[in-house]
Order: structure tokens, then sequence, then C-alpha cells
């Protein structure tokens, strides 16, 4: 880790370290990721014209900024290159309507847009896009350049009886696999019937029936699983997409390109101090993924508590490894097992633990993750597998036979009376891959560490705004695949974030 990045986080954050409040409206919260916690919503009405008049409508705007300074670039002229320094700026906002409800019945219309702010990230010769996490901020076309964004992200009808709430239509999904993601400008949401219902005590049960998704970049639904290899803005291509589940190839197999997905979700707190989840997430011929949680709260003395958790995810195969294989790059084959003992099966598993001590305004944890030596984990829904555990800023790694361990730490400046209205948070990952699976071609990742820190602030004098600063530092090892052979050192690199989202 280098001193001078060290020294501009410190730098950054002592720029934001003066008086202010925590962001909080009167009707709305902004939680770390960004998604909108409402906090004041429309009730019950008496007649359908009082469920337009008696509606709320929700503003925000957003100003998102992002540097990538890589270690070692591959060249603006190179056409096959894949990496360049590169910064991305984003205007935007959204408007979100939501109705009163007339005997349980309501509706949310969300409309969001993004407007480019800078030069694009091309090259003459070359279709790729070389903004990397900032990419978000706006629309990246077939051709690699940049367009704005508008669309109907949220749409939904909601009807609500007694403690049972359902909802289809357009709408964000948060879950351990599933999320709404919104750290860019447009969340990702997903065309849903989801039922909720808390009805037994201390237990909260769903189940979801999820026809599409809209990735945070995309203008329009698509796919929930299938890859598009000659326009991948066409369907799902986020980070963690499975490559070998391409359109092509699930049309050779015979199977629904577009395949509706069930999901499952309990959460029971019944018993003091402990919390218990479990989710289930079901593609009919393709997989399916159980996962089960425990995390127990340990009081020690009157001001700290430990709460040890685990966390076990199976993937089970119904389909998917014939069709794209082991491997999320696509490039395992039953021919070529290239480091799966399976090629050609996608069964697979992570177990993860953690500890998070806390004390008034400070948390620390540690998390450890180890992904089976099977099939990599299929999760291209923006939750994350190891979110929580061990999983750093815009990193995957829950690819099969990886070890994981992370350190975390949150401080509340405010809580703590020190700075009104700073929040700052801080991690370090180090990732250990499979070099048998590098070497082979069938993945794209080498061992590497992460450092990354957040800091939130907000002013008094500014009201409804908060400020957010962004850092990370990858120090990833060279790529060695045999196949040439051929060495290559291009993943490790500097990322810088601020943004400036204003309610009203």
């Amino acid at each position: 880790m280098k001193l001078v990045n060290l020294s501009i986080v410190a730098a950054a954050t002592c720029l934001l370290a003066t008086s202010a409040y925590a962001l909080k409206t009167e009707d709305r919260n902004l939680k770390g990721n960004y998604q909108v916690e409402y906090i004041k919503a429309p009730g019950a009405v008496n007649s359908v014209t009082e469920m337009f008049t008696e509606g709320e409508l929700y503003g925000r705007l957003r100003s998102n900024m992002f540097w990538n300074v890589w270690d070692n670039e591959q060249g603006a002229t190179n056409a096959t290159a894949k990496t360049r320094d590169n910064n991305m700026w984003g205007l935007g906002g959204s408007l979100i309507y939501k109705t009163g409800f007339l005997y349980g019945f309501g509706a949310t219309a969300g409309f969001y847009g993004t407007v480019p702010m800078h030069d694009e990230n091309t090259v003459p010769g070359n279709t790729a896009n070389f903004g990397k996490m900032g990419k978000d901020t706006y629309h990246t076309r077939a051709d690699g350049t940049e367009g704005g964004m508008a669309n109907l992200a949220e749409g939904y009808l909601e009807y609500k009886i007694g403690k049972t709430d359902a909802k289809v239509g357009r709408q964000g999904i948060d879950s351990i696999m599933l999320a709404t993601n919104d750290t860019k400008m447009i969340p990702n949401t997903f065309t849903a019937a989801l039922v909720e219902n808390k009805d037994i005590k201390d237990t909260t049960l769903r189940a979801g029936y999820v026809m599409s998704q809209k990735l945070r970049d995309h203008q329009s639904f698509h796919s929930i699983l299938a890859y598009d290899s000659t326009s991948k803005v066409n369907e799902n291509d986020d980070s963690g997409a499975h490559k070998g589940l391409s359109v092509a190839k699930i049309n050779a197999a015979g199977e629904d390109v577009n395949p509706e997905m069930i999901l499952v979700t309990a959460s029971n707190k019944s018993v003091s101090n402990l919390k218990l989840d479990g989710e289930y997430v079901g593609i009919s011929g393709f997989f399916s993924t159980a996962i089960a949680e425990a995390n127990y709260q340990i009081k020690l003395g009157d001001s700290w508590t430990l709460t040890p958790g685990v966390r076990y995810l199976k993937q089970m195969d119904d389909g998917a490894g014939k069709i794209g294989g082991a491997a999320l790059n696509g490039n395992v084959t039953a021919a070529s097992a290239k480091g799966y003992s399976n090629p050609t099966s996608v069964d697979g598993s992570i177990i993860m633990g953690r500890l998070v001590a806390a004390s008034g305004p400070l948390e620390l944890s540690a998390g450890y993750s180890k992904v089976a030596d099977k099939a990599d984990i299929i999760a291209p829904w923006r939750g994350f597998p190891t979110g929580g555990y061990t999983r750093s800023m815009a990193q995957v790694d829950w690819v099969a036979n990886t070890k994981n361990w992370a350190v975390k730490a949150v401080y509340d400046f405010g809580k703590a009376g020190l700075v009104p209205g700073l929040l700052v948070a801080a991690d370090y990952e180090n990732m250990n891959f499979d070099d048998a699976k590098m070497l082979a071609g069938s993945s794209v990742f080498s061992d590497r560490t992460i450092f990354h820190v957040d800091a939130w602030q907000t002013f008094k004098a500014i009201p409804n705004t908060e400020f957010k600063f962004r850092f990370a530092t990858v120090n990833a090892d060279p790529v060695t695949t045999t196949a040439t052979p051929v060495t290559t050192d291009y993943a490790s690199y500097n990322e810088y974030r601020f943004e400036i989202n204003y309610l009203f």
C-alpha cells in the first residue's frame, strides 16, 4: 500500500470533517448503499381522487464522479486494450410518486435519469468502454460510446391487507442474492411479483416470482441470466454474470433465454439476541441456490457487544453446467477441465464466518469465506454472496477454491460527539484465488489485496444534502496463463469517487 494513497485518503477525510448533522429529511433517509428508506409515506384514503391528491412526490438530485488510475495501462492506441486511466461524471436524479391507499390498493412510479458530463472513455478502433466502476453514470452503447439514460425503473401496483404486502411490477428487491444496489445513478430493479407477510410473530416471510431485470447502466429490462456475447448491453453483463450462459448456448440447448426466478426468503428473531435468515433462489432448467445464516449477539459488559455470524450457501446444478460450464468466464468445457474437477456442473458452495464487535460509535468486524473447489457461484443480481463477510468494494470473491479474509471498521464521529455528521468506514481484504485456474485460463482473477474507505458528511448549513468520498486501492498479482503463455499486469489500480445527494 503506497504512502501517497493513505495521505490522499487522510486529506480527503479531513476536508470533509467539518461541523454538520447526519442526513435525515422528514420523509426519507439514505442508507449506506444509497438506497432510499421512506419514513413517511402516504396512508389510507377514501376515494380514487384522494389516492392522487394525497399522494407524495419524492425528488432526488445527485452528482457522481469517478477516477480510475491504473498502475499499468495497456495503451490508448491498443485496439484490444482493456485498461486505461479514465474519469466519469454523471449528473442526474429521480422523481418517485407514491399514491395513497384505497381499500389497500396503491401504486408507485419512479422515473430516473442521468447525463454524462465528460469526454468519452473510448479510443478509435476499439468498441470497449474504458470506464470501470463509474460506467453506471451513463448508458454504454453497443459501439462503446456513452449516452444519457432516462427510464421508468420503478412502476408497480401494491396491495396491503393486515400484515401482508404484495407488489407487482417494476421494483427493487433486496435480499442476500438480489439488491437494488443504488450506489451509482439508477438502481438495479426487477419485473416481479413479490409478497411479504409478518403474521408469524418475530418472523418475516417473502415469496417472489421474478421475470426480468434492468441493470443500473441499461435502458431496458432484459433476461435475469443470459449473457449476450455479441452485444453485451442487450442482456445481463453484470460483473458477476456467467458468460458461458450466453444467448447462443442457451438457445442451442433448447432452454429459455428469459427464464423466471422463484425467490423465497425468511427471517426470524423469536429467540432473544438470535437472528436467523434463509433464502432460496431457483431458476428451472439452470440452477438453484439455498442460503442459511445465523447471527447471535452477546453482551460484553455495559457497552460492548460481540456478534458471531455464520452463513452457508449451496448452489445446485439443474442444467446450467452442461450449457455454460463451471466457470463464470465460460471458458470451461467437457473437453477441457481447466482446473475444475467437474467442468459441466455448477454445483458449488461457500462457508463464511465473522465476528462483529460494537460499542457506541465504533464497530469492528473480521470475516472469512471459503469457496468450495467445485464451481463458481452465479450471482449477477447485485446482491453479493459474501457481502457483509469478506467482499470489498467492486470485487468478485466467490470464484471456486477462493479463500478470503477481511477486517472492517466503522466510526460515527457525530455519535461520538467529535464531528457532527461525519461517518467513516474502512475495510481491508485479502483474496487468495486458485492459481491453477488462472494458469489454465478459466479465471481472470489473481491474488490481491484491497484497501477501501468511505467518508460521509452532512452540514447543518446545507440541509437535505450529503457528501460522500470513496477510495480504494487494489494491489493484484500479475495474471499468467499457460495457453500462450502470457503474463499481464493490468489489474492493479487506485479508484476515487465523490458523490453529492440532495433530497427534496
